[in-house]
């Protein structure tokens, strides 16, 4: 199917998201990859990571509207090898999503709702946070944490950074789609982001740009 959404979210900052429903073919025959790139790319035993990795590439070129490289630094933090663009990368289930900006910080994270997230909650959700006590909306309230505290690591370079202690979401009303504020809150000094969410079908997408 290939992109299902591209769309400019914010001034200079793109948001990307593909469908995989190619077979391996048609995903690899679209890309023109370095020997260093298919050596990665066959390192991959499992099938589903082959094609996830194949999508992103797809995907970059399609909103780059050219062939572009993706590196990653020591963190796993991804670039473009030309540094043209700021990029962040989220994959769930068949779907892959990228935001890119050529002048802004970006974070990105998208997930299926497919588990009982309550069960992991302790881990992520902090004393000061404030979650809905309504049944029906407490499993998407969550998610909706875990995206946007996924988020803002990823756009603070996922470095030193403890997702209770020292990411914090204000609290919000869960809607199909809007926005939040998150606070990284590091020694050094703590920054605020706005981030904004949507849902699309049984995925949550949450992105920021600063």
């Amino acid at each position: 199917m290939g992109v299902i959404f591209n769309k400019e979210v914010q001034a200079g900052c793109r948001l990307g998201i593909w469908k995989i429903n190619e077979n391996y073919r048609e995903l690899r025959v679209r890309l023109s990859l370095e020997s260093e790139e298919i050596k990665t790319l066959e390192s991959f035993r499992n099938h589903a990571r082959k094609m996830e990795w194949l999508s992103v590439r797809n995907l970059i070129n399609e909103l780059t509207g050219k062939s572009s490289r993706i590196v990653y630094n020591e963190d796993r933090k991804p670039f473009l090898l030309e540094s043209s663009y700021n990029l962040s990368i989220s994959h769930s289930r068949d779907l892959t999503s990228i935001l890119i900006s050529r002048f802004m910080r970006v974070g990105i994270d998208m997930e299926y709702m497919s588990h009982k997230i309550s069960m992991i909650a302790g881990r992520f959700i902090n004393e000061s946070e404030k979650i809905t006590e309504d049944p029906d909306l407490l499993r998407y309230h969550l998610y909706i944490h875990w995206c946007a505290k996924e988020a803002l690591y990823k756009i603070c370079d996922k470095k030193n950074i403890n997702f209770k202690r020292n990411l914090r979401i204000e609290p919000f009303e869960p809607l199909d789609r809007g926005s939040i504020v998150g606070t990284v809150d590091k020694v050094s000094r703590a920054e605020s982001f706005l981030l904004n969410y949507f849902r699309m079908d049984n995925y949550i997408i949450v992105w920021c740009c600063k």
